[in-house]
């Protein structure tokens, strides 16, 4: 027996799924970013402050513009204190110009997931890069797996030292790590956040690769310049964070490691999620410009500033 299947258009499948369903259905429907394998949500996570650096909240979707390659683009989706699940990466230097600050490090980061994660919702896990780059604790909603695992990351023993071969501070290569075998296959806002002095000595691949590895999987970089990298290691996070749509803060004086979670935190609960299908078709995988603008005079947008598109 022959089946005989016919082709219809997405246009008359659509027509078809109005008339059965009503109006609100199909707009539900519109708004299933999966249900073709042609339709791709390009999602951006976004942080806005004033001139002063307050994080403004009550900006609504009419207030911003989108571009891609600098092509408008129609806003279809839009929240603000974004509900999406979180998975955290606490990307942790243990080289030895980190040994001062190592303590401090861990009892901030333990208050701040506390604060942050939402029990049975959000993630996180704790990589260590030195000499080599170590998963710590694997991805996990308990908070007792994440304090336990902290209690042991620490910079290298005398003994580690001694058998050390190779070497150096694997910063870029921590980064690359993190993405391709954690981030990609998580869903929701995903961020990597950085405590290190920026100083990378011995990684495989470049800082551009680090980057991009981010930007491949939708992942957003947080940086804390923690002890003094001096302007290299500055420029490095600030880079990092800068292209990858996430923030730079420096620990001193007058801000410390709480100070800077705090306002961490305050940002991760406050970024608004915007999201569009593009209109420009994808003939081959590459990297497309966004540019993220606000309406409103006097106002900065922090977000990513491309993303990779492919089919």
């Amino acid at each position: 027996m022959q089946v005989h299947c016919r082709r219809y258009s997405r246009r008359q499948i659509l027509t078809w799924a109005t008339a059965l369903c009503g109006s609100r259905p199909f707009l539900r429907a519109q708004e299933d970013a999966t249900f073709s394998s042609d339709v791709r949500v390009v999602n951006v996570l976004a942080t806005v402050r004033d001139h002063q650096g307050h994080i403004i909240r009550d900006l609504a979707q009419a207030d911003f513009s989108v571009s891609e390659n600098g092509h408008p683009q129609t806003i279809r989706y839009f929240s603000r204190e974004s509900d999406l699940p979180l998975t955290l990466g606490l990307m942790v230097d243990t080289s030895m110009s980190q040994q001062r600050v190592i303590n401090a490090e861990r009892g901030a980061t333990l208050r701040f997931l506390d604060q942050v994660l939402r029990e049975a919702k959000d993630h996180a896990f704790i990589m260590q890069f030195d000499m080599a780059v170590h998963m710590s604790q694997e991805l996990t909603s308990s908070r007792r797996k994440l304090e336990d695992a902290l209690a042991f990351v620490d910079t290298p023993t005398r003994q580690e030292l001694r058998n050390q071969y190779g070497g150096g501070t694997l910063l870029y290569d921590a980064v690359i790590e993190a993405s391709k075998q954690v981030m990609k296959n998580q869903s929701g806002r995903k961020a990597l956040i950085i405590l290190s002095d920026g100083v990378d000595t011995g990684s495989e691949a470049p800082i551009a690769d680090a980057i991009d590895a981010a930007l491949r999987t939708d992942t957003l970089i947080y940086s804390i310049l923690f002890s003094a990298g001096g302007a290299a290691g500055r420029k490095v996070l600030m880079r990092l964070s800068g292209e990858a749509g996430g923030g730079f803060f420096e620990v001193s004086k007058k801000q410390t490691i709480d100070d800077v979670f705090t306002i961490l935190e305050e940002e991760l609960r406050s970024q608004y999620n915007l999201g569009y299908v593009s209109d420009i078709p994808i003939h081959i995988a590459e990297f497309r410009k966004i540019q993220l603008t606000v309406n409103q005079k006097g106002l900065t947008v922090q977000a990513r500033d491309r993303y990779w598109a492919h089919h």
